[in-house]
């Protein structure tokens, strides 16, 4: 016997006396949270709101909890989600008429500037985010105007965007986000912005957004699907990531002030991309339709927990990079979250 502990002993002894043991702080949940490395709150969250004009609040079936909204349901919408702690909405119009023009986009009294004013006065701290579009508007269901042969005509619908974004910044509105993924939107509104005195007004762009088969429940729920053709000639194609960098790059010179990747789950590896590459810029990451809706299904059928699985979504999103998410589980994951602080 020479005292000596034998190779199975000794290697005991050596990772009792200084081995690292990553688990020692996953011991207790209080120690989880202390060194928690990612963290989500309401505050994080941007709730999209579907406003509807001339029409009862109305559920949408393939999106289960979430409703068309009429303009009259918004003041107790904007008193809850401000209860919540939630960040902000994303406001999206429903008109009652579409025009092959989208001429209602831009009206004085339009629903989306309509929803701005109740909005407004219902809760001044709630900040509100205008999406610019032309595809809930136009009787073509096209993001923007189209010739004989159905194209989308990228400089003549700037002028329309532009119109479109100071209309919604005259309602009221803290951010507008232009989602076309048209050339030199961005470029356009702002000088629009500035022109009217609205220099304030800060732009939210959509500027890495792909032609995506998760879009499928949304454009159902806005009423803006298109008629003809599809949106692959100014939407991303999702095979490609340096485009999106050029995307995103030339928005940025345009003066965005923030930028958003749309989808949020199958491009987590672009919200990384985008926010290593401009990270002066808040980034915003859409949890799309599509992706609520497979959980919704999937927690329906029992197949998922689904406060655990939105919550790991969530925080996966803000993981890869994301400062803001903007996602239809935004309610029930800020009564979740309040439920576990």
């Amino acid at each position: 016997m020479t005292g000596v502990p034998e190779r199975g002993a000794l290697d005991a002894l050596r990772l009792r006396s200084g081995a690292r043991r990553p688990r020692r702080l996953r011991r207790t949940p209080a120690l989880r949270r202390l060194v928690r490395e990612t963290t989500l709150d309401p505050g994080d969250l941007v709730y999209p709101l579907l406003v509807v004009e001339g029409r009862g609040r109305t559920p949408v079936p393939s999106m289960p909890g979430i409703d068309q909204l009429p303009l009259a349901a918004l003041e107790a919408e904007a008193h809850e989600l401000a209860e919540l702690g939630i960040g902000a909405v994303l406001l999206f119009g429903i008109p009652a008429a579409k025009d092959p023009l989208g001429l209602e986009s831009h009206a004085d009294d339009g629903v989306v500037q309509q929803a701005v004013r109740t909005l407004r006065a219902a809760s001044p701290e709630l900040v509100v985010i205008t999406d610019v579009c032309l595809c809930e508007y136009t009787d073509h269901g096209h993001c923007g105007l189209v010739d004989a042969d159905g194209y989308v005509l990228n400089d003549e619908t700037l002028e329309v965007l532009a119109r479109i974004a100071v209309s919604h910044a005259e309602a009221g509105a803290d951010v507008v986000a232009p989602s076309g993924m048209i050339d030199g939107m961005v470029g356009a509104i702002r000088a629009a912005l500035d022109a009217d005195g609205r220099e304030q007004v800060a732009i939210l762009s959509y500027a890495v957004k792909y032609a995506s088969a998760f879009y499928g429940p949304f454009r159902d729920a806005a009423e803006g699907a298109p008629a003809f053709g599809d949106r692959r000639s100014h939407q991303l194609d999702v095979a490609n990531a340096r485009e999106a960098e050029l995307e995103a790059a030339l928005d940025v010179a345009e003066g965005a002030d923030a930028l958003m990747v749309k989808p949020a789950l199958g491009y987590l590896d672009l919200v990384r991309r985008v926010s290593e590459r401009f990270p002066e810029l808040p980034l915003a990451a859409y949890n799309v339709s599509g992706e609520y809706a497979m959980v919704k299904a999937a927690a329906a059928n029992g197949w998922l927990d689904e406060r655990e699985t939105v919550l790991e979504i969530l925080t996966s999103i803000r993981r890869a990079g994301a400062d803001l998410v903007v996602t239809y589980h935004a309610r029930e994951a800020a009564r979740w979250l309040r439920e576990q602080a």
